[in-house]
């Protein structure tokens, strides 16, 4: 992904990503639970560094498990590249915490891009007041040992129905997170924002008063004219 491109995809919605997937032929990357715990977030978008969760047993999951530096969550998070975002499987099961605070505090400050899980985050009222993108399916007290064995650092993983390949792209906003496929970054990032540039001057004209008929879909040529001038205008 250029930094051109990183650019593009965050002034584009999720909704006109689908869309754009939809069109290279995916159907399942939009992620299925996890929602913004913070609406004043910025916009998420980074490459997927990934955390793996398998269910917790109760020889292996006692809070001492902490004390070993190269526990995978622990691991991850001061592992994680400057610039991606931890994307954690936890199952879908938000029954204890994929983690918590001041494991995201850490994650911010380190100048990772973000936080994803399909499970559940602890010390949300605090987490909703960070200035940083965290997404999950539901707040969660209880510690994640007592649900969750951290086994895989950075490998495939599912999250919210989708399968996530490190390095893939992941774009969050208001209404959730999309994963793209790294090798169609690029492509789907210019696409996106052409889409975008049209769909604002359709909406623009539809908040007038004008008729869909001709204009969304754009086939009328007046449109096509009146859209050519306005995106001058606009320099877009």
């Amino acid at each position: 992904m250029t930094p051109d491109s990183r650019r593009k995809l965050a002034e584009v919605s999720t909704a006109t990503l689908t869309t754009v997937l939809f069109k290279h032929g995916f159907r399942n990357l939009f992620l299925q639970g996890p929602r913004l715990i913070n609406p004043e977030a910025p916009r998420l978008v980074g490459p997927a560094y990934t955390l793996r969760y398998i269910p917790a047993r109760e020889d292996l999951d006692k809070l001492d498990a902490f004390l070993d530096p190269d526990h995978p969550q622990r691991k991850g998070v001061e592992e994680c590249p400057a610039g991606s975002v931890l994307v954690v499987d936890s199952r879908g099961d938000p029954k204890a915490a994929s983690a918590g605070g001041i494991l995201l505090t850490r994650l911010m400050v380190r100048g990772v891009a973000g936080a994803v899980t399909d499970g559940g985050f602890r010390d949300t009222p605090e987490v909703a007041r960070m200035p940083w993108p965290v997404y999950h399916a539901a707040p969660s007290a209880p510690t994640n040992l007592i649900r969750h064995h951290a086994v895989d650092l950075n490998v495939p993983v599912a999250c919210g129905e989708v399968p996530v390949y490190p390095g893939d792209i992941m774009v969050g906003d208001g209404e959730g997170v999309v994963c793209i496929p790294a090798h169609l970054a690029d492509q789907v990032a210019e696409e996106a924002y052409e889409q975008t540039v049209g769909e604002d001057f359709v909406q623009e004209r539809v908040a007038a008063g004008h008729t869909i008929r001709g204009l969304y879909p754009m086939t009328d040529p007046k449109n096509r004219e009146i859209f050519a001038a306005w995106r001058k205008e606009k320099g877009r």
